[in-house]
């Protein structure tokens, strides 16, 4: 079942992304067309992108009512008659049920869906493989504790994380979980696809990254009975700040991990 689409409105404009994730898999497409392209897991970034390229029509996709809404204002300059935003959870069978899309992609899509589908990704794939008429694109993060912990850098990341991932959960809300790339093929080749290109790119983590880590837990904090457990909670958060971006000043960026982007095709 769909819940409902996301009607149109009047914003500012967009401006392309420059991400290099992206531009990789415009290097993969080598200007074949991208036909119905579908956005299976949407966000401002990635519609972004999306609205930037010459397709036929696209369709985004997302599992959050307010996050639908500011992807809608986000790409309404670009947005045409045809193009569709969509709230609904991949759960569902009937969600796009019978449609075909040249392109899908999935953004990120395997690490966020488990806060919408918990205990769903080994599913996604097959779930996906009805709608993917000729290419899947796969951009993900190799989770943090896969990454050798050797530098100090990578020990202020990963204590970012599990921070972050800490507050969520006292807040009753459920994390991201992200997968390997290895995971990740060894599913798409299980669900029926066949991976035509792969590649990683390394994560140089800077302010930006460490502040909105750091402040996106206030409001989760807020919600914890236990105030000196959430006073103790958010002076940790501040510790690990002003580590962080003292480290930043120094060295310029945290180095840790990569991001991966693989194309796959029906097989």
């Amino acid at each position: 079942m769909i819940l409902y689409i996301i009607p149109m409105t009047d914003q500012s404009e967009v401006r392309r992304p420059a991400s290099g994730l992206f531009r990789e898999i415009e290097t993969i497409q080598a200007g074949k067309p991208w036909g119905r392209l579908l956005d299976a897991g949407t966000g401002t970034h990635s519609i972004g992108w999306v609205g930037s390229l010459v397709t036929e029509q696209w369709t985004a996709v997302t599992g959050a009512e307010a996050h639908a809404v500011q992807v809608r204002d986000a790409i309404a300059p670009r947005r045409r008659e045809g193009d569709r935003i969509i709230v609904g959870n991949w759960q569902d069978p009937d969600l796009l049920a019978g449609e075909t899309y040249d392109t899908v992609l999935a953004d990120y899509l395997l690490g966020a869906i488990d806060g919408f589908a918990p205990y769903f990704q080994h599913r996604l794939f097959a779930r996906l493989l009805p709608l993917v008429g000729r290419r899947l694109y796969i951009v993900g993060l190799e989770p943090y504790v896969t990454v050798d912990p050797g530098t100090e850098e990578s020990r202020i990341i990963r204590e970012i994380g599990r921070f972050r991932d800490a507050c969520l959960l006292l807040a009753g809300e459920q994390p991201y979980r992200e997968y390997p790339a290895q995971w990740t093929v060894d599913h798409l080749e299980a669900s029926g696809y066949r991976v035509v290109a792969a590649k990683r790119f390394a994560n140089r983590y800077k302010q930006r990254f460490v502040n909105s880590q750091i402040d996106m837990c206030a409001p989760r904090l807020a919600k914890i009975a236990d105030r000196d457990l959430a006073r103790s909670l958010a002076a940790h958060g501040e510790a690990l700040r002003d580590r962080a971006l003292g480290r930043i000043e120094r060295e310029g960026s945290l180095r840790h991990g990569f991001d991966y982007v693989l194309a796959a095709e029906p097989a």
